[in-house]
């Protein structure tokens, strides 16, 4: 046994090369493999969603990190304007009546990604984070353009609003009765936004375009 080996050995639950051998683990991974899987398999912690998008990932970062084009690609938020905290603003997200959603962007130019950091109702806490990551196309699939990643953790708050009393009124749903819904819509905002930016490409035109009022950059 190699000092590696020896280092992991008292660590339970591993499965390596070095103890399962190479039928064993060729078994496990096909048992792990099933032609269908439930949803709450599939879906129930995470949501990730990728795609590939004919835009160069430098413009493709660049439109992401400015949180006004979130009025464009995504289905329901809108109106977003400063809330009076630093990085911080506020809109209105319209699958629900007068319900307000707190945006912070979060991003990072050497990774090119990019986190929008929310919420329904409040913005002391920021829980709901989509984090998203443009990978060079060039380098995962040897072709021109980015390949984009989109995950949702499933955060408690999902399951129980922190803050019913700040709702607009009692018998407003809450944002996580729509977590199985979760993958087709982020699925309908995700091709918005490849048809967005490879418009814009393809036809010369500026990916990003200035907001329309004073809103989040």
């Amino acid at each position: 046994m190699n000092e590696e080996s020896s280092r992991l050995a008292d660590i339970p639950g591993l499965l390596r090369i070095e103890n399962a051998g190479k039928e064993e683990l060729t078994a496990h991974c096909m048992e792990l493999t099933h032609a269908v899987y439930p949803h709450h398999q599939v879906y129930g912690q995470y949501c990730t969603l990728h795609e590939y998008v004919d835009c160069p990932p430098e413009a493709a970062y660049d439109y992401l990190r400015q949180g006004h084009h979130l009025e464009e690609w995504t289905c329901s938020l809108r109106d977003f304007a400063p809330s009076g905290t630093p990085g911080l603003w506020v809109g209105h997200d319209r699958l629900e009546d007068d319900t307000r959603i707190y945006c912070e962007v979060v991003a990072n130019p050497d990774a090119m990604t990019v986190d929008y950091h929310c919420s329904w109702d409040q913005g002391e806490k920021l829980w709901m984070i989509y984090l998203m990551r443009v990978v060079p196309a060039q380098l995962v699939l040897d072709k021109p353009g980015s390949v984009i990643t989109w995950t949702n953790c499933r955060h408690p708050y999902y399951d129980a609003n922190p803050h019913p009393e700040r709702a607009p009124r009692p018998d407003r749903p809450w944002v996580g009765d729509y977590w199985d819904l979760f993958y087709a819509g982020h699925t309908v905002e995700m091709n918005n936004l490849k048809a967005i930016l490879e418009h814009r490409h393809r036809n010369g035109l500026p990916v990003s375009v200035a907001p329309s009022r004073e809103v989040a950059r």
